[in-house]
């Protein structure tokens, strides 16, 4: 098993969502994150003071899957979250051990692939 953990702007989720979704992936976590990057920041004037602004606000998606799937997600993914501007963001991959189904107990992958689409956000 994979994590695919992606800093995105905010206003791709839902396209980050859908593809994540077609993929069979059963679970996302989303959490509002500031960070820097190459897009670096920017200067803004605050009660006649210059202040510069270098965290940007960005959305970092984490989702576990099979790791025969990976490929295909951070592709679709990379593209979904695409808009051609400095700033888009990074898409990161990382080794899982194991996954634990809390209700059942359950272990291993069967735990993060759904057997049909949950249409998120729709």
């Amino acid at each position: 098993m994979k994590m695919v953990m992606a800093v995105i702007r905010h206003e791709r989720l839902q396209e980050v969502q859908d593809v994540l979704d077609e993929c069979g992936v059963s679970g996302v976590t989303v959490t509002e994150v500031k960070g820097c990057g190459a897009q670096r920041g920017y200067t803004e004037k605050y009660r006649g003071t210059a202040v510069h602004i270098s965290l940007r606000p960005r959305l970092k998606i984490e989702a576990v899957m099979r790791a025969e799937i990976v490929k295909t997600v951070v592709d679709k993914m990379a593209a979904a979250a695409r808009t051609g501007e400095v700033g888009d963001g990074k898409i990161f991959v990382l080794d899982i051990e194991d996954a634990v189904r809390i209700r059942t107990g359950e272990h291993g992958a069967e735990t993060v692939q759904h057997a049909e689409r949950a249409m998120w956000g729709h």
